[in-house]
């Protein structure tokens, strides 16, 4: 058989791994008689018949026992027109349990298991450990993040009541005959449509979802949320001749004007500057330091004799050992910054349990892994002079495998690390551009920091700085050359991707509009100091040397904090400025506006609000 994806859906062929893996229900294995049993379900959804009651969300909360601030079914809703023809469509929404399951695929820890029992994707809190990554690629809103329990929770399609012939919670509940359930490929007797999707609602082709839409009212040709997100939906096609087909909605930004009271015309934006995400901003911008620092001393270290790092290593060996150990301190840092932004952070361990298909759990691992091999290779190098009676061979061997393996391992991490981010439900990551700028923050921070350091020893023990500088600014060039080319095909691909991209553009150029020009005025200074220090004749070495030997030390650490201030701040843009794929929230339920004015009114101390401080 075929879902209406024309794709096979004998759910033993597509999990054969989970044919041994029977459904367990509060601890026990439960065995149904249900014909059906083996067979996809998903959800049918009539949009004409919602009325909008909620009925279903407090039939879910009831059922599962959740908070206020957690809901497995949401209503959210569109409208559009003007008084007499005004429209509002309700969307009702909980997992749709995909055919290919992205949370599954994406979560690190293994908590999701797509059962050959009704197709079901179910998760188990009590082995996630709050990462949140499976809210990031689900494009509907399914997996919930609990600010207060620190892990992730969502619809498990009420397989208890399917196991007694009953239907979910939230489909016996509903009043208006708007929601049901079955074995996808079976369309309801009742049902006129069986649409794979209405407005507001987006892209099928991500996950494939088991969900079916029917909606025949004719509608406006522009429809908005009442959620506060600064985009709407437009009719882009046309009716064909089924009088039922509205034709598809695109999603178009809200452009900004001086009387919406809304976005500012190039701002600054940066009381926006923060996020959840803060602590990524941290790992991901001190392992590309580190990274680019330590493939810096790498190359050098190959050739000691051609160049002024190796030079110097070679004339004082205590440089290398003190570089090694700052790149580790970093990094540790960074590692446990990453840590502690987990909603659980004391089963960090399970990080590496689906390296089957996680791209997570491969950036940990390889990051680790890194850490691991510097810190052996640092350790080795600091084995004091009285214990070099050991035989070569237990000092060199081990040596030479942490270096060559550190040098291995750690590109393959700034790899695993972008493919974390190539996400289509966040096209604002999803473009090569999220690997030109990682990659070019390597490139910048880390030759800037070994110069600094450098530099620093260099003028400590009265040798020459200029020639390290001018050795190490061409990389620096490459990175700043690499991130504005990457930059400038960023925002092109964001104009001509639309939809959630150009929301994204949007943001950027007008809440961070000024924001977003200093960060290009900042690499043009970053590329004349590098082409100054990589071009510098021997009459402005001379100068530097015989007016002030501390000048060249002096303003290669202006450019280092230059760029730490310019790649800290386009990092967190990278965070704050992209748009997900979402689905449409109410005038109080995934507002985002209304949850901040809750919590700085106080309305989040009451309980019923559903608005939680946020402590991940």
């Amino acid at each position: 058989m075929e879902s209406q994806y024309h794709t096979p859906i004998d759910l033993g062929q597509t999990y054969p791994d989970l044919k041994d893996k029977p459904l367990s229900i509060n601890g026990q294995e439960i065995l149904s008689h249900n014909p059906n049993r083996y067979k996809q379900h998903g959800f049918h959804f009539v949009a004409d018949n919602c009325i909008g009651c909620h009925a279903c969300e407090t039939a879910c909360a009831e059922k599962n026992g959740t908070p206020a601030h957690l809901s497995y079914r949401k209503v959210g809703y569109v409208e559009g027109g003007t008084y007499p023809n005004f429209a509002r469509v309700n969307i009702s929404m909980a997992c749709n349990h995909c055919e290919d399951p992205v949370c599954l695929k994406g979560c690190p820890t293994l908590a999701y298991t797509k059962y050959v029992e009704y197709g079901a994707v179910l998760q188990d809190p009590n082995i996630c450990f709050g990462c949140g990554y499976c809210t990031w690629v689900c494009p509907y809103n399914a997996p919930i993040l609990d600010p207060v329990k620190g892990e992730v929770q969502k619809c498990n399609m009420c397989v208890d009541r399917l196991e007694d012939g009953l239907k979910p919670a939230c489909v016996s509940a509903c009043l208006s005959n708007a929601l049901d359930f079955g074995v996808i490929e079976s369309i309801p007797n009742v049902a006129q449509q069986a649409k794979l999707d209405i407005p507001g609602f987006p892209d099928p082709a991500i996950t494939r979802p088991n969900i079916r839409f029917e909606q025949k009212r004719s509608l406006p040709a522009q429809m908005t949320r009442a959620d506060n997100d600064p985009f709407f939906y437009e009719k882009v096609g046309t009716p064909t001749a089924d009088k039922f087909n509205n034709g598809r909605y695109k999603i178009k930004p809200i452009e900004p004007t001086k009387q919406s009271g809304g976005q500012p015309r190039m701002g600054w934006g940066l009381s926006y500057l923060r996020s959840r995400e803060d602590s990524l901003v941290q790992f991901t911008l001190l392992y590309q330091m580190v990274l680019g620092g330590f493939l810096s001393l790498f190359f050098s270290l190959l050739s000691p004799n051609t160049n002024p790092i190796g030079n110097l290593i070679a004339t004082h060996p205590t440089t290398l050992k003190g570089t090694l150990f700052v790149l580790i301190g970093l990094l540790f840092y960074g590692m446990f910054s990453s840590t502690m932004h987990l909603g659980k952070p004391q089963f960090f361990y399970r990080a590496i349990n689906n390296l089957r298909h996680s791209w997570v759990s491969r950036e940990i691992f390889t990051t680790g892994t890194f850490f691991g091999l510097l810190a052996g290779y640092a350790g080795i190098m600091a084995i004091p002079s009285t214990l070099l009676w050991l035989s070569p061979p237990f000092i060199i061997l081990p040596a030479l495998i942490c270096l060559w393996g550190a040098a291995m391992v750690g590109p393959i991490g700034l790899y695993c690390m972008v493919c974390c981010y190539r996400i289509p439900a966040r096209p604002f990551w999803n473009h090569w551009h999220t690997g030109g700028v990682f990659t070019a923050s390597a490139l910048i921070l880390g030759p800037l920091l070994i110069g600094f350091i450098s530099g620093l020893t260099a003028l400590y023990t009265d040798e020459k700085t200029v020639s390290i500088f001018s050795f190490l600014a061409w990389p620096l060039l490459m990175g700043v050359l690499l991130q504005e080319v990457s930059l400038l095909a960023h925002i092109r691909y964001l104009n001509r991707k639309g939809e959630e991209a150009a929301v994204s553009r949007m943001i950027m150029l007008n809440r961070f509009g000024k924001t977003y020009i200093a960060r290009h005025i900042s690499l043009v200074v970053l590329m004349i100091g590098a082409i100054l220090f990589a071009f510098q004749s021997q009459a402005l070495s001379r100068l530097i040397i015989g007016w002030w030997p501390g000048l060249g030390v002096f303003l290669w650490g202006i450019l280092f904090v230059q760029a730490i201030f310019h790649e800290l701040i386009g990092r967190v843009l990278f965070y704050v400025a992209v748009v997900p794929t979402t689905i449409p929230g109410a005038f109080f339920w995934g507002n985002k506006a209304f949850e901040e004015h809750a919590r700085k009114s106080g309305l989040a101390q009451m309980p019923q609000v559903g608005v939680v401080p946020v402590k991940h």
